[in-house]
């Protein structure tokens, strides 16, 4: 969609390490960027700390890049923002390739100066692994239930106004995981509105290896501690529920549970009575995928109990941590 406009958006990519996938993101940006009417001005990789070709591939495609500090994709995004000069700063994830109207469906949220954001949804190859589509077809039933006027945006298609941004002094850098949530819950705590646009998408590289994504949902469990204590009652929102955030919970509470195991045959009764729970606790989400996706995503029962026992181990964790004052995860007042 061509725009009379003067090109008035930045983008920002994240990267570390990323040699995989960036070349087919930076091909559909770059094509996005050299359109006819383009509104996107500049594209900025900041490589955190790259070991592998991240930088080359993004030079030899005239791409500008920063060099990032290491701590984290906020830490990269925040120097993005830095650099960025234009009123509208878009961030697309090195393992996602935007579709060409991806930006162009985002923009007009912004013509209300009410809305300081909007973000898109994910699309998935055809090749995908059964792993992949599991984890995509979840977000997916999540995407399809949100509303247009949301209360949780995520970092992989997301386009914010830059003086929105900076007067909140942009991504948190303590949190490396739920950085994207913990943004979007002080933009609305700050007044302004947020958009989710489902017709902007960009196709994204899931994890392939089940140990993979078990190590991101332990951080993700870790995080959510400080995203609880310093924003709360935003434990439910438009992307999850609270069964999703009362699982982890469950599966602590059986973990915990296992030393009564030694009392066999009573022993047995409250871990299998957790166990059963946090199965059941998957079936809404697997009926909805089912019906989506088919029969396969039966799997998801297990992949989502599975999960909940690896971020209730990261819940434990990111609890000691915050009562001990540890790191990121101490209170802002305590890293002040």
């Amino acid at each position: 969609m061509a725009s009379d406009t003067a090109p008035d958006v930045t983008l920002v990519i994240p990267a570390r390490d990323a040699g995989r996938t960036i070349a087919a993101c930076l091909d559909a940006v770059c094509a996005i960027r050299d359109a006819p009417g383009s509104r996107l001005d500049r594209i900025l990789l900041v490589d955190d700390g790259s070991r592998d070709d991240t930088a080359a591939i993004a030079t030899s495609r005239g791409v500008e890049v920063l060099v990032g500090t290491g701590r984290g994709a906020g830490a990269a995004r925040n120097a993005g923002i830095a650099a960025a000069t234009t009123a509208y700063v878009w961030f697309v994830d090195a393992d996602c390739v935007a579709a060409p109207d991806a930006l162009d469906r985002l923009l007009p949220h912004l013509d209300d100066p009410e809305v300081a954001g909007v973000g898109g949804t994910y699309t998935i190859a055809s090749d995908a692994t059964l792993l992949e589509r599991l984890i995509h077809e979840e977000i997916k039933v999540r995407h399809d239930a949100m509303p247009e006027e949301t209360d949780f945006l995520a970092t992989f298609d997301v386009l914010y106004r830059r003086d929105v941004l900076e007067s909140l002094g942009g991504f948190d850098e303590r949190y490396l995981k739920g950085q994207d949530a913990e943004l979007a819950f002080r933009v609305l705590e700050a007044g302004h509105r947020l958009r989710f646009e489902r017709g902007s998408e960009v196709r994204h590289h899931h994890a392939d290896r089940l140990s993979r994504y078990l190590r991101v949902q332990r951080q993700q469990g870790y995080w959510r501690v400080a995203l609880h204590l310093e924003h709360r009652g935003r434990g439910a929102n438009s992307y999850s529920g609270a069964i999703d955030h009362l699982q982890p919970f469950v599966a602590a509470a059986l973990v915990g549970s296992l030393p009564a195991l030694v009392w066999w045959p009573w022993g047995a009764i409250v871990p299998g009575m957790l166990a059963v729970l946090l199965l059941l606790m998957q079936w809404p989400m697997t009926r909805r995928m089912m019906a989506r996706a088919g029969g396969a995503m039966i799997f998801f029962m297990l992949l989502g109990w599975i999960r909940g026992i690896w971020r209730a181990i990261g819940l434990a964790q990111g609890v000691v941590d915050r009562f001990l004052a540890r790191g990121g995860m101490a209170a802002p007042e305590a890293t002040a």
